[in-house]
Formats: C-alpha cells, sequence, structure tokens
C-alpha cells in the first residue's frame, strides 16, 4: 500500500460544509460510553487522524492538514462503520512553517503523546487495529508515527501525500505537484477556506508549493480525494478480513 507505514505492532470539527456523511461517522468523542464500547466490540478499530498546524500558503488556512485528514476520516467510518478518534492537531514541521501562527512539535514529543494514547486505547478500550492518517510530507512527522509500539495491536500509518497520483496532477516538480495537490483538495473539500490567487512577489509560503497552487482546481481535487478514500478504503477492508 503505497504511502503506507507499519509499526510493530478535539478540538472542534471541520466547518459543516466542509464534511461529508455529517452524522453517520462514528466520532470517538460524541459517542456514549456505552455506545464507544459496543462498537469497538463489535469492531476493535481506530481511526486516528493526525494533522498539523502550519504554516501552507497564503491561500490555504493553517489547520489544512487537519481538515483532509478529517474528512477522510469521517467518510471513512461512514462507509466502514469504524469508530474515529479525535484529531491531534499538531505535528512535526520544519521551522519554515512553524510561524504566522503555525507551530510544531519535536519528533520525540509527537511520538510520546501518539504512543500513549494508543497504549490506553488498547489496553482500555479493547482496540485491535491502529490507522493513523496524516498528511504532513516529511521524514520526522512520518517517523514519530511510524515506530510506535503495542502489546499487540496493529498499527498502519497512512500517509495520503506520500501515494503515487500519477496522471491525477499537472504539475511536474515535487514543491508544484504537492502545492497542487493541497490546492485542489482544499477547494474541493472546502472552497469556502480558501482564499484568493496573491499579486505581487512570492512568498515563502509560496515558493513552498512552487507553481502548483495556480492549476488547482476542484475537478482535481475531486478526482485526487476519490483516489484517497479508495486506498484507505482497501486498507481497512484488508485489515478487517483479516480479523
Amino acid at each position: 500500500f503505497a504511502g503506507e507505514h507499519e509499526g510493530q505492532r478535539e478540538q472542534g470539527h471541520p466547518p459543516t460544509d466542509a464534511m461529508s456523511d455529517q452524522g453517520r461517522a462514528w466520532r470517538l468523542k460524541s459517542l456514549l460510553p456505552a455506545e464507544a464500547m459496543r462498537h469497538l466490540a463489535e469492531r476493535p478499530f481506530l481511526l486516528v487522524p493526525v494533522g498539523g498546524t502550519a504554516l501552507q500558503s497564503e491561500r490555504l488556512p493553517l489547520g489544512t492538514d487537519t481538515i483532509i485528514v478529517e474528512h477522510l476520516a469521517d467518510d471513512v467510518s461512514a462507509r466502514r462503520r469504524i469508530v474515529r478518534a479525535p484529531a491531534l492537531e499538531y505535528g512535526v514541521h520544519p521551522t519554515s512553517r512553524a510561524s504566522r501562527g503555525g507551530v510544531a512539535l519535536r519528533r520525540k514529543t509527537l511520538h510520546r503523546v501518539v504512543n500513549e494514547l494508543i497504549d490506553s486505547w488498547e489496553t482500555g478500550g479493547g482496540v485491535r487495529h491502529f490507522v493513523l492518517l496524516t498528511a504532513l510530507a516529511n521524514e520526522a512527522h512520518l517517523e514519530a508515527l511510524s515506530t510506535i509500539r503495542t502489546e499487540d495491536a496493529e498499527v498502519y500509518t497512512v500517509d495520503v501525500f506520500g501515494l503515487d497520483f500519477g496522471h491525477l496532477l499537472r504539475s511536474t516538480t515535487p514543491a508544484a505537484r504537492l502545492g497542487e495537490l493541497v490546492t485542489s483538495l482544499m477547494l474541493h473539500i472546502a472552497p469556502a477556506l480558501v482564499g484568493p490567487m496573491a499579486d505581487g512577489p512570492a512568498t515563502e509560503s509560496a515558493e513552498l508549493f512552487g507553481e502548483g497552487a495556480a492549476v488547482a482546481s476542484p475537478a482535481t481535487g475531486e478526482a485526487v480525494y476519490q483516489f484517497l478514500l479508495e486506498r484507505v478504503l482497501h486498507l481497512v477492508d484488508r485489515t478487517l478480513a483479516q480479523g
């Protein structure tokens, strides 16, 4: 599974218009204790969105990474009737992104936080399978998540930006492809949160995405999102089939 890393094994929702299957996703923080334990007993499986609050570009909100993985987690939860945890809204970022409102955790801090959460869910909730959904294309962040240790549970880390999107993107350079990918996803998921193209000299955040954001579109975002959703559903189905 491209973009998947296997270990040994809330803040507010996104805006209502930025979510699909509203009311059908099994959000852990909205469940009564008895409901949570019943669902986890039926399917001891937990989706954990790990986002970020970081500088993206002048057009995108600081919580873009979180918005993307929460939306994806809600859709997967709704379609497969599995519980999804509240999002962790902070990740490991380069210094350049931890500015102008963006913040970053150290790799060891993120690793410890997620490790303790998973240990608690495994021992206290009986969860046997975890899927960590993240959207941060940097090695330190992924290393923190892909080295989680458990007693018996399986942990899968899915980096949605690490998949091969092939012909779905028009851009050619890595920076431009990332810019087109992220901006297109937001134009599809939460268009009201995307700002206009900036005029004048390119800023440091614009340099991060190269020219890719300029060719982003809602249509590309929809195609990319369906591609992502199908890949994550495939992983979930494969894991559920293994029991």
